[in-house]
This record gives structure tokens, sequence and C-alpha cells, in this order.
């Protein structure tokens, strides 16, 4: 029976039934990418319309657009101006099959992969799975703050930031008013760092427009970071304009101290410092997400998955890594490729040439990264930019950062929508997405972050009161 159909196997050891996900009929080598970030986007397009059955799975049906997260976090975006659907994506593909799942499981001994839809097995596995966040075992931490690794993620920071400061215009008590009005961001990358400069202009240009009920100075954002500067794998010329532009924008920054707690709603740091906030997010870290099935001895420092100069798992036959997964450990790479989407993309674009030749019985070349440089913006008109030798920042800056994010965008329409809401921002700071539609709240019990729709208005108060 073909591999390619779909059928019940029985496993006479536990006498469970698996279904096989199902699949066009093919007799091509099977390729099946985990993961449709920058990577493995990248390794789909490289193989579209070869000799090769490529079957793409993902937990979601779209692709997200991260570098943008933030600005959907603070309402200047809507999410579906950052999300692309991969069925549209691969229309036209005629070798390319997407299939919505996620992967539970691998068992290398027999090619297959597990997920909760049923099984599949492959000729060649490439994990592209990306990071989730992480939060280092601070389980209060965890349980009560915020991280930016999803679209929804920055839909539950918009829907708290703006039901926080909702309440705080409710509220008579100035402390719980500070709380709610009280920001914290962990973490000194480009996330960070932009998310910090992007709440900077809310508060200087939204907040006294939408809440005359108190002054944009009660809105305090901090900005910790565990290292002696900013934007640490960035020039120091770059970090050090990075901080003067936070501090101009009214960003209280906190170098070299790292936060060890935090119960909702005051954030503990090693130094004993105490920051009452009601909002913390958090940016400081990421590990590699993966499922289980890899022998824990190719796993290494940040839960990477270590792989040789053709990004083949060491150790494992036919299963590849790209992206923030992969970790090319070498004496250039010694804690292997920077985590951004440059590298994966590269990646992906290499491995799918490795991968055909592989198949033709060609000789493939080692994997070579090169470096096009780093960009971080710092809120409107303010960026820093390490290009090669060149390193500039300012408005120049923070215009090449946004063509180079806008041409990267997936799909005309949404470059369209993104470009004509940054113009629209440009010259009025506007953001016209300031609207809650859905109630965000935190389940304490099940460690996560749930977003509710809004409950209505029960039928049975007594108005007469």
């Amino acid at each position: 029976m073909s591999n390619n159909q779909m059928l019940d196997d029985v496993d006479h050891a536990t006498c469970k039934v698996t279904i096989s996900i199902c699949l066009p009929n093919s007799k091509l080598p099977r390729v099946v990418v985990v993961g449709g970030g920058f990577g493995g986007l990248a390794l789909v397009e490289g193989l579209k319309n070869k000799d090769v059955q490529v079957i793409l799975i993902d937990r979601n049906n779209f692709h997200q657009f991260q570098p943008l997260f933030y600005q959907v976090a603070t309402s200047a975006l809507e999410p579906d101006s950052i999300v692309f659907p991969f069925r549209k994506q691969i229309s036209g593909y005629k070798n390319v099959s997407f299939r919505l799942a996620e992967v539970q499981e691998v068992q290398p001994s027999i090619n297959t992969i597990v997920t909760d839809k049923g099984t599949l097995t492959y000729d060649y596995l490439v994990m592209a799975t990306g990071t989730a966040t992480n939060f280092f075992g601070m389980e209060n931490v965890e349980r009560n703050s915020l991280g930016m690794k999803d679209i929804r993620d920055s839909l539950n920071i918009r829907h708290m930031m703006l039901q926080n400061l909702e309440q705080a215009a409710i509220t008579c008590d100035d402390e719980e008013r500070d709380g709610l009005t009280n920001f914290v961001i962990v973490g000194g990358g480009p996330a960070g760092v932009e998310m910090a400069g992007a709440l900077a202009e809310f508060c200087k240009f939204i907040l006294p427009k939408d809440y005359p009920e108190y002054p944009s100075s009660i809105m305090n954002i901090y900005l910790v970071e565990a290292n002696i500067q900013l934007l640490a794998t960035m020039s120091d010329k770059a970090s050090k304009n990075t901080l003067n532009y936070l501090k101009k924008l009214g960003v209280e920054v906190l170098l070299n101290e790292s936060v060890s707690d935090y119960n909702g709603k005051i954030v503990r740091t090693k130094s004993g410092k105490k920051l009452l906030a009601r909002n913390l997010i958090w940016t400081a870290g990421v590990k590699g997400d993966f499922p289980k099935g890899i022998d824990q001895k190719h796993v290494v420092k940040g839960n990477r998955l270590k792989t040789d100069a053709y990004l083949k798992v060491e150790g494992q036959k036919d299963i590849y890594a790209i992206g923030d997964i992969a970790a090319l450990i070498s004496e250039e790479t010694p804690k292997g490729h920077p985590q951004v989407a440059q590298a994966a993309i590269q990646q992906g674009k290499y491995l799918a040439r490795a991968l055909l030749n592989i198949i033709n019985k060609k000789t493939a070349r080692p994997f070579k990264y090169k470096d096009k440089g780093s960009l971080a913006t710092v809120g409107k008109r303010r960026a820093v930019a390490d290009l090669g030798r060149l390193k500039f920042a300012g408005f120049t800056a923070w215009l090449l950062w946004s063509i180079v994010h806008l041409m990267s965008i997936s799909g005309f329409r949404n470059r369209l929508m993104v470009g004509f809401n940054w113009a629209v921002s440009y010259f009025s700071y506007e953001k016209s997405n300031r609207v809650i539609i859905r109630n965000f709240k935190v389940d304490k019990d099940k460690k996560k972050s749930l977003v509710r729709p809004l409950n209505p208005m029960p039928t049975n108060i007594n108005t007469d009161s």
C-alpha cells in the first residue's frame, strides 16, 4: 500500500489505531517541512515545481511577520496586515501541499512524524519550528507576564494595555492607577527596544488625547536589560545611540539588571529594586521549540538542534534543521548562527539546493552565512544600522529599516496596508486600532494567557437600585 494513501495502521503492541494524513499520490521523494516561518517558506520556495513532493506542516494556517509584532501590540497595525495564509502563498506550486497540524513526535527509525491529526512518512524531514519564549524557569514571571512570539501574544498585549488604561481612568486608588499605567519590558534586544520606543510614543502622543483624565507623565516605561548595554549583538555606537533615543522618549533604562520575580503587581529585580506594574512584557530570551523524538545528546544550549555543515541534525538520518532551531557549531560560529530572519532565509534557500543535489546524487557544498547587517528602530524617524563597516543612525537608518521591512512582508495587499498605516502615522502619530474587542484575562491555574470575548451585559441586573 502506498505511503501517500490514507490508511489505518494497527500498532499490535499497544492496540492503538493511527490514521495517516491523506496526501496526493506521488512517486517523487517526499520532503516534509515542519514550520512555515522565514526559513520554512524560503525552503518551500526553493523546491517549488521541482521533482520532489513537498509537504508543509504548521500549527497555524498562516505565516507571521514577527519583526512587526510590536506594532500590532501598540495598535499601530492590525494583525491581518502582517499575516499571510499559507495556501495563498503556495497557490500555483504544483508539488507543494499544506496540512494544518501540530507535530507531537518524530520517529526517526521509521521515518515518520506523529501529529495531532495523524501520522506522516517522509524521505527527508526539515525542522523549521523556531523558538518559544524562555522564562528561565521563573514560574511566577511566566504566569503573570506576556511574551511576544506569536500574533496572539501581540493581541494579548494590546488588550491588556488598553483594558488597564481604561481601569486606571476608573479607579480612585492612586497606587492602583500607577500600577495599571506602568509598563516593564524585559530584554534590551531589538524586540524590547522597539517595543519600548513604540510604547513611549503612544504615551507621548496618544495618551493625552484619549485619556485627558490624567497627564501622560503618569505612564512610566521601564526597559530592563541584564547586559551592560542595549542591542548586545550590534555595535557600541548603535547601543549608545539607542540608549540616547530611549532616554529622550522618557524610557527609564535599567542596565546590568535582571528580573527575579513578578507576582502580577510588583516586579522584583536581583539588585533589590521593586517596580510597581500590572504590565510586564518579556522579550529577554528564547529557546528552541521542537517535538519529542530527537535524542537529547544532539541538543545544545538554547534547546537548539546541533547540525553539521550541511544543516543535517547530528546523529540523525534524513533529518535537517534550519532557522532559529538550528545550531551549526564551528570555529567560526561557536554559538551557532544568529537567530534572525536573514539567517533562516539563507539556510532555507541553501537547503533547497542541497536537497536537490543530494536527491540527484550530486555533491552539496557546506552552508556559508553572509551577514548583511542589522537594523533596529526606536520610534518614528529614529533607528540604528550596522551594515558591515558602515554604522549610522537617525532618519536615514529609519528610512532604510522601513524599506527593508516593507519589502519583506508577504503579499502586495499586506505591503499596501502596512505602507498606508505608516504613512498616516508618519504625519499624525495616529493609531486607529485602539479598540477592545476581546477580554484579556490570565488563567493562573493553567499558567497561560487567555483571551475571551467580551461578556454581554447581564439581563438580570436590577436598574431600579
